[in-house]
Order: C-alpha cells, then sequence, then structure tokens
C-alpha cells in the first residue's frame, strides 16, 4: 500500500456523491491520523450553461456562496471549515433542509454559534470569490471534472472517487481506502467504473431522496472526458 499521510479533498457541499464520500473519508482520517485538507470545486461553473451567468457574477449563488463561507471560516480556522462542510451537507443530503438558500446558511451558521452575521462578513468580502475561484481553476488545470476528487500531494497525483452511495462498516472502510491508494502505483491506470442496474438507480434514488427533495435546481452535468 501506497505511504499517504496528506490528502486534499475537492468538493462542492451541492454534490450528494462527494457528501457520502466526505463521511466516508473523515472515518478513514480518524482511524488512520491523516490529515485532509478540503478544497472547493465548483460543479455551478464547470457546468454552466452557455450565456448564463458565473457564480461569481450572482449576488448569492447556491454552492459557490457556501463555499465563499467556508473559505472565510478556514481563515478563521480550518476546523471551521471542517465543521461547516459536516453541517451543510447533513442539512441538505440527510435531512432534506435548504442549506444552499441564504437564510437557512445564516441558520446553519447560528447552529454552530458563529451568528447569521457571518455569512454577510463573508459576502462582503471580494476575496472569498477570489479563494475558491483560485482553487477551482488550480483543480480544473489539473484536469479535474467533478467531486469527489482526491489529491495526494505526497504523490502529486489526483484521483476521482471513489464514488459511494452509504457507510462503510469499519474493517471495509479501510480496505476501501487501501484499494484506493493502491491505485497510486499505477499512474497510467485511468478508470474502472460500475455499471449502475435499474436496482441500482432505484438504490440511489432512495438514498438521495433528502437532497432531491431539497433541490431548488435543474441538475446539469457535461460528459467527463
Amino acid at each position: 500500500m501506497q505511504d499517504t499521510r496528506v490528502v486534499h479533498f475537492y468538493f462542492d457541499p451541492l454534490c450528494p456523491w462527494a457528501f457520502r464520500t466526505s463521511l466516508w473519508m473523515r472515518d478513514v482520517r480518524d482511524r488512520l491520523d491523516l490529515a485532509v485538507e478540503w478544497r472547493f470545486f465548483s460543479l455551478e461553473e464547470v457546468n454552466r450553461e452557455e450565456g448564463s451567468k458565473h457564480p461569481w457574477e450572482r449576488e448569492w449563488s447556491y454552492g459557490w456562496s457556501l463555499m465563499r463561507i467556508g473559505a472565510y471560516l478556514r481563515r478563521l480556522d480550518p476546523d471551521l471549515l471542517d465543521r461547516w462542510y459536516l453541517l451543510v451537507g447533513t442539512a441538505l443530503h440527510l435531512e432534506g433542509r435548504k442549506a444552499h438558500r441564504r437564510e437557512v446558511a445564516e441558520e446553519l451558521l447560528d447552529e454552530m454559534g458563529l451568528g447569521a452575521e457571518t455569512a454577510a462578513a463573508a459576502l462582503a468580502d471580494a476575496t472569498t470569490h477570489d479563494e475558491v475561484r483560485r482553487e477551482h481553476q488550480q483543480a480544473v488545470e489539473r484536469g479535474y471534472f467533478g467531486v469527489p476528487t482526491l489529491y495526494f500531494p505526497e504523490h502529486g497525483q489526483s484521483l476521482f472517487g471513489p464514488v459511494i452511495s452509504e457507510p462503510l462498516e469499519a474493517e471495509r472502510s479501510i480496505a476501501l481506502w487501501e484499494h484506493v491508494v493502491s491505485w497510486l502505483g499505477f499512474p497510467r491506470l485511468y478508470e474502472i467504473k460500475r455499471p449502475k442496474s435499474a436496482e441500482d438507480l432505484a438504490h440511489i434514488s432512495q438514498k438521495f431522496q433528502p437532497y432531491l427533495a431539497a433541490r431548488d435546481w435543474r441538475t446539469v452535468q457535461k460528459p467527463a472526458p
């Protein structure tokens, strides 16, 4: 198994797949004492339809604005971003709360004990745009097309996934991690993918029901390269 102690986890808070993988990543982190650094990637931007506004051109843009708040919190303390992503993801993807709406985001900040005014401070600071945009652009230049994507700085390699729909028991969680990092030993291995049967799609639909009920947008996903 490849020796790995640091992982950069690229996410968009609106992505249900990334959130579920992030729960697995947190479990692995705690069991193996890894360092996980959260990084921003905008599905709104990468899947933007021709002629529509960039997310940084809107007063409030669902995932982008949540990441701007995250960037602001990370400057105060990286642990705050860790807590913010978990709280937003739990609200949207497990509880069906519309965390992408500003008033709900402010409620979540209150629940963190930070106060709703934290959102206004993050949005008033134009450099939070710059921070999210810089990390997103860096990811695009590396060829990233979606999330979850993991970057392993000790190896200079990136992997899209793993893409999972539910938590794993402890031993299976670590086993999956070992399989993932073993890919680092095969830098020209680009893709293995499991086709989704009708049963798989029904399972995913059931797992994602809170997110699907809370979603206020039409999903646009460009083909992966």
